[in-house]
């Protein structure tokens, strides 16, 4: 499988950004040589997913005109973008993607993309608010796995737009999914939870959308400068 370019992917998302995919494993001999330098105490399987984002973000910088840009990570394992582009990568089990976009547009962007049914009802207590665990429980049981899912995803999106933008981590329920907005027009919101509601955020509440590929879901959310 090649990357491609994704207009299904890029839909998710306001105009201005673009976004590729790849199905199916990365190869490590198609990293640039100083990428290919950080890959040398990762296990065989971590290194094919660095490639395969590496080679997702490539092929979606170039529609910029931006090529043969070595994307190293940053001593927080973040990707360093070129100058003046904000990006994320998600990578789940046979599915990566990667998203980009100029920075004059976008404070940021976040793309997630997880295997429905990884997230067990063993670790709702973990990752959803009160609130977020009576609505999972309230629906029907064969309902749940996508449900929770999507919940776990959305709020994987809104760490990697967040952390990106301004630099701030945030605890799973520190933010809440809006589970009112889900529906047949695939969106979501993050809002503050009442139980954080004293965190001070400069990038909630925000409106996302989410899709659903195969048996995979991905979750994507943006953030416009203030002049936008």
């Amino acid at each position: 499988m090649s990357v491609v370019l994704s207009q299904d992917l890029t839909l998710l998302f306001p105009a201005g950004v673009i976004g590729a995919e790849l199905r199916g494993p990365g190869e490590p001999a198609q990293l640039l040589p100083a990428e290919a330098a950080a890959t040398a105490r990762m296990a065989p399987g971590r290194a094919r997913e660095f490639a395969a984002g590496r080679m997702c973000a490539r092929r979606a910088l170039a529609e910029f005109g931006i090529v043969d840009f070595p994307l190293l990570r940053a001593p927080d394992r973040q990707p360093v973008w070129p100058e003046g582009i904000v990006g994320s990568i998600t990578h789940t089990d046979g599915y990566c993607a990667a998203v980009v976009a100029r920075r004059s547009e976008f404070l940021g962007l976040g793309i997630d993309s997880e295997v429905v049914g990884a997230v067990g009802e063993h670790l709702w207590p973990k990752i959803a608010t009160t609130a977020e665990r009576a609505w999972l429980a309230e629906l029907p049981a064969a309902k749940r796995p996508q449900a929770a899912t999507l919940l776990f995803s959305a709020k994987e999106a809104f760490y990697k737009l967040r952390y990106s933008a301004i630099g701030e981590r945030y605890d799973f329920k520190d933010v809440e999914v809006r589970a009112d907005c889900w529906g047949s027009e695939r969106k979501f919101e993050i809002t503050l939870s009442k139980e954080y509601c004293s965190i001070q955020s400069t990038l909630a509440p925000l409106s996302g959308r989410y899709a659903i590929v195969d048996s995979i879901i991905v979750t994507s959310l943006s953030a416009r400068p203030a002049n936008h």
